[in-house]
Order: C-alpha cells, then structure tokens, then sequence
C-alpha cells in the first residue's frame, strides 16, 4: 500500500459543488494540512473562473494548508505542485509516456493537456490564513478538443494514451507523498532547487511561444522562468518577462 504524508488528513466525498469550495468551508476548523478529494464536482471552475469538466473517474482534488513561506512567495507553490503531479503521474503512467509541464502549472502527457492547478487564497483580513491547490487530473476521460478556447492544447486523459486505470484515490496517495517532499524542499531550499527541476520538465523551452493576457500578445522564444516564476521571453524588443497570461504554442 502506497505511504501517506505524516500529519495530513484526508477526506474522500461523493457529491460536491467544488472541491475547492470545500475547502473554503473547512479553512476555519483547519487543524493541519488537508486533502480534500470528490468522486463527482457539480461546480468546478478552472482558472479566471473557466468551467473545469470533472467527469467521475477523473482526479478531483484540492491540498489545503498553512504554507510555511512568506506570503509574497505564496505562488510558487505553483511550481511545487506542477512537479508534484508531474511526479505522480511519472509513477503510474509508463516508462514510455512523455511527459512535460506547460507554464506555469498544466502538465501534459504525449503533448496532451492532462492536468491543471488552481491557486486560491483563503481568508480574511490583511493577510489570507490558508493557500488551496486544486488539482484536476483526466484519469479516465477528457473533454472533446471542441471545447477548448481555439489554439489551446487538446485535453487528453491517462487511460486514452497509455491504456491504464487508476483510480482517484489510488492516484492521490502518490500525488500528496510528491508534494509532501517538494513542498519541505521549498521551505527549507528556496525557490532555487525547485525552479531548476521545474525547468528540465519544462514544455518548449528554448522554442517559440504566445503569451496572451487580455491586453496584450506577447510572441518570443521561451528562455527561462526568473527567481519570481516570471516567463522570461526573448523578443526583438529585448527579453520580456511575463508574470501571468495564457500561453500558446
């Protein structure tokens, strides 16, 4: 039976709107890090408040936690949880799966969008209590390509390419012991160690690339990411770095 990190709960429902709007609800009884994982989401919402398609027998989980950083150094755990599900998802798909990570958090498999992150802060006041990863794996089934915004990644799913079952909660055990280690490494290291192991999975480095915002289109070549996660493009006007967009290629 696969390890569990030490002093993480777990709670496996049926039926939630989100997972991540769970999370929102247990924030206040917090006692340690949680998991929280659902068979079915009847809400889900991806980033920028996208509809997330969460089809049962797909992952369906959120980490909620206290992280152990400074509150500015709160979204690189991005990059921890990108590793961390590149991670899990090395163990149970094959040796001969390819499998990379799209700036700054989607990984995908044979080229294929297979998963993405979402980062939420939770709390109120001044200062947010709590950072709730949200994780969306197509274990079984993925979405029709028709209905990603056009030039996206075409979803794919962990059964369709490599021909294996796993079922979610077989999956999250793998999944919280990767993040478990990576996320010490981080509180402990810094950013360092995490960027350059972020950066050997990384897709299209050293290749071209769009970055979109809702402003602005970005084309240049895929460098490096900087000490604060920034994509860092190189453009006939000079690198330009790129903190938050959609990136095409």
């Amino acid at each position: 039976m696969t390890d569990w990190p030490e002093g993480v709960a777990r709670h496996i429902l049926g039926a939630v709107d989100s997972t991540m709007s769970e999370a929102a609800r247990l924030a206040p009884h917090l006692s340690g890090p949680a998991w929280i994982l659902a068979r079915e989401q009847t809400a889900a919402r991806g980033r920028r408040g996208r509809v997330w398609r969460s089809p049962p027998g797909n992952l369906a989980a959120t980490l909620l936690f206290r992280p152990q950083v400074a509150l500015s150094q709160w979204g690189l755990y991005s990059f921890v949880a990108a590793l961390a599900l590149d991670t899990a998802l090395a163990r149970v798909s094959g040796p001969h799966a390819r499998l990379s990570i799209k700036w700054p958090n989607d990984v995908l498999l044979n080229g294929g969008k297979i998963a993405g992150i979402l980062l939420e802060t939770i709390g109120q006041g001044p200062a947010p209590a709590h950072l709730a990863i949200g994780f969306g794996v197509n274990l079984e089934a993925a979405p029709p390509a028709a209905v990603v915004e056009p030039g996206a990644v075409t979803p794919v799913s962990l059964l369709a390419e490599t021909g294996i079952t796993v079922a979610p909660e077989e999956f999250l055990a793998p999944l919280a012991m990767a993040f478990a280690r990576l996320s010490r490494q981080y509180e402990t290291e810094g950013f360092a160690p995490i960027r350059q192991a972020w950066l050997s999975r990384a897709a299209r480095l050293g290749q071209p690339v769009t970055a979109r915002t809702q402003t602005r289109t970005t084309e240049g070549i895929f460098e490096t990411i900087d000490e604060g996660g920034a994509m860092i493009l190189r453009t006939p006007r000079g690198p330009q770095a790129i903190s938050a967009a959609d990136v095409f290629f």
